[in-house]
């Protein structure tokens, strides 16, 4: 598993559930949360989503954005943030570009199978630098361990 810590954040342009073409290098936050999850409205997917929409008000008191992506498209992304009301927006990576460039796209083992999919994985951002990341994340507290991290800095 690569460790991209201190490495540049890789640069993308991908849809967002408003519409708009959000693009790294445009986003104008002190901090950015990107987490990486596998599928939109599985049980493990849906906690990690609403814990980070929790505890939004406070990623945002902390001056984070927060961003969630998958390879589901955007008609998906959209059902599953009206579902559960999620207040941030969900990026579409259908084409797995930037999941790749963030080598969260891997050998994956589930009920003695193996297979590639997506990685849960979570990259805190600053100054377009990766300032800490989260690989095979547990979804149980995971968005709180974040957010502890992020105040610490």
């Amino acid at each position: 598993m690569a460790n991209l810590v201190g490495k540049k954040a890789p640069n993308f342009k991908l849809i967002s559930t408003s519409g708009k073409i959000v693009e790294l290098s445009k986003i104008k936050s002190n901090y950015i949360v990107l987490y990486f999850y596998p599928k939109d409205d599985t049980p493990g997917c849906t906690l990690e989503t609403k814990d980070f929409n929790s505890l939004l008000s406070s990623f945002k008191k902390a001056k984070c954005e927060v961003y969630g992506i998958s390879k589901d498209n955007i008609n998906s992304h959209k059902k599953f943030k009206e579902k559960y009301k999620i207040k941030f927006e969900l990026l579409s990576d259908e084409e797995k570009k930037t999941i790749k460039s963030y080598k969260t796209w891997g050998k994956k083992k589930f009920m003695g199978r193996e297979f590639m999919g997506q990685i849960r994985s979570t990259f805190l951002i600053k100054d377009n630098k990766i300032l800490n990341e989260w690989r095979n994340v547990r979804v149980k507290d995971h968005a709180k361990e974040v957010l502890n991290f992020l105040k610490d800095n």
